[in-house]
């Protein structure tokens, strides 16, 4: 009518997504394909992208005091951000690999959250907590044992998990850790000091770095005492639904973690789990954006014909699925070595593609609201919406310069880490010209750039490289040979800077059958 395509029906989001199946039967997960096509249904239904869309347009409210003047701290959040919290436990998101019986599901897990990641970013971040926090007790084994149960409920028991790092005057360096914990005769502690950034600051139970006699360590900490306080929660740019606060702790009492002087290296573990899901939330920003522009695309006429069947249009859209298809192999890929006892793999690759997705979704992003025009930029569309979230994988879980100088540490004191990532690549030798260059190349700059005397000047261009090497490497074993060399040619030979520079003759309809089958 008058033009206007019409809305994206109910979908299966894992259904339609061909790259994320293949990779799902490719990495060991098929044993959850009943799972994935269950959530698959309910992220690309109509009832869960109003509750996602709703969510966005009221974001928490925090009430610090009662009638009578009493200090409560309680954010309340949107019903529609409860419901789409349910869903995520329902589907196990925060406990899936703890389930005894159940294959190693890691790789599985990860589908299930590149499906939800289509349609709200924000409600992955309280299971992405409980989820990652099992694995952070472990040098506490009588701690864990005690609050595995708790973390991955799935009945009204359930308690949700959040971590307290960085403060005001230290951000990324938590070397500036001021926050004190002031050990009592009983053997547990009391916390003092505030937090400037805490998500999910209405969790019922914290991981929290703070100063102890004998240096850094962590602690479990419960928010349900008096010494707990919420100070505000943050006005963000994006996931407005998700409630991040300020908090102040007085006198709060804490267990301790692991060993004093310990601390970074514990809470450490949970963030690697966390930045996990915060690559695999990019993943599912592109994998968004291309749904709605193809679907978009397909139907909008201009002059006189589908905006698919023109040649410029065509170049853009499969340049932006070929950059989907690429994320999610490596999400897959690097999620799998999860499941893979010793291996190292995603010491080095999982910071570096988490770098990599988070420098792509912005641009993407805006990239596949453009395709729509103004429509694009008109709420309702929920492009804004994508656009807005799109950006925060670039700032927790480590900014891009964080990222970049975790992965030169790692190949510093890791290197058979980086030799799994280098073998991974090398399996690839042979299926395409412009890789093999682009990885004798990559590989040669490496051993220039762990020798040179300032690394960091050229430590985001190298974990470029390395992480374009690891896609080029996954797309040219498992993607069709006309898709992969798309790929090598637009992102490993003379690239444009911008979406629409595939070379003449890439295979754009077949790029687009695999993003979206018609």
């Amino acid at each position: 009518m008058h033009n206007q395509p019409a809305p994206l029906p109910d979908h299966n989001v894992f259904e339609i997504n061909l790259p994320l199946r293949e990779a799902v039967a490719r990495e060991g997960a098929s044993w959850a394909a009943d799972r994935l096509a269950g959530i698959g249904a309910v992220a690309g239904g109509r009832e869960a992208r109003d509750h996602a869309a709703r969510s966005d347009r009221h974001p928490p409210v925090l009430h610090r005091y009662d009638g009578q003047g009493n200090r409560i701290d309680r954010v309340e959040r949107d019903p529609s951000w409860h419901w789409l919290v349910d869903q995520t436990v329902a589907f196990d998101l925060h406990g899936i690999t703890t389930r005894p019986g159940l294959p190693p599901a890691h790789a599985a897990r990860a589908a299930m959250v590149l499906a939800w990641g289509e349609l709200s970013l924000p409600t992955i971040c309280p299971v992405s907590a409980n989820y990652a926090m099992v694995p952070a007790l472990a040098p506490s084994p009588a701690l864990q044992q005690a609050w595995i149960g708790p973390l991955t409920a799935t009945t009204p028991q359930l308690r949700f998990a959040a971590a307290s790092m960085t403060e005001r005057q230290g951000g990324s360096d938590i070397r500036g850790t001021e926050t004190r914990a002031e050990r009592q005769l009983d053997g547990t502690y009391l916390l003092t000091g505030r937090k400037w950034f805490v998500t999910c600051p209405w969790a019922d139970v914290l991981l929290v770095l703070a100063r102890a006699p004998e240096g850094l360590t962590c602690f479990l900490a419960e928010s349900r005492h008096p010494g707990y306080r919420i100070e505000r929660l943050k006005h963000k740019l994006g996931w407005h639904g998700l409630g991040v606060g300020e908090v102040e702790l007085q006198a709060l009492p804490a267990v301790r973690v692991g060993d004093e002087g310990r601390g970074v290296g514990t809470i450490m573990r949970m963030i690697s789990f966390t930045r996990l899901d915060v690559m695999l939330e990019n993943a599912a920003v592109l994998r968004a954006g291309v749904v709605t522009a193809v679907h978009h695309a397909r139907q909008r006429l201009v002059l006189g014909k589908k905006l698919t069947d023109h040649s410029l249009m065509r170049n853009v859209l499969a340049d932006l699925a070929l950059e989907s298809e690429a994320a999610t192999m490596a999400a897959m890929r690097i999620a799998r070595s999860y499941d893979q006892p010793g291996s190292k793999f995603a010491r080095v690759a999982l910071t570096l593609m988490k770098y990599w997705l988070s420098k792509r979704a912005a641009p993407h992003a805006a990239e596949a609201l453009e395709c729509l025009g103004g429509n694009g930029y008109v709420e309702a569309s929920g492009m804004p919406r994508l656009l807005r979230d799109s950006v925060v994988g670039s700032v927790w879980e480590g900014s891009g310069n964080v990222a970049a100088l975790d992965v030169l540490r790692a190949v510093r004191t890791e290197p058979e880490a980086l030799d799994e990532l280098v073998s991974e690549c090398r399996t690839a030798q042979g299926g395409n010209r412009r890789l093999d260059h682009w990885m004798d190349t990559t590989l040669a700059h490496l051993a220039a750039w762990t020798a040179s005397e300032d690394p960091e000047w050229d430590a985001r261009i190298m974990v470029e490289r390395l992480a374009l090497m690891l896609e080029g490497a996954l797309m040219v074993k498992f993607s069709p040979n006309t898709v992969a060399d798309a790929f090598c040619a637009a992102r490993l030979g003379d690239r444009s800077l911008a979406y629409g520079g595939l070379p003449r003759g890439a295979s754009c309809g077949e790029i687009l059958e695999r993003a979206l089958p018609s």
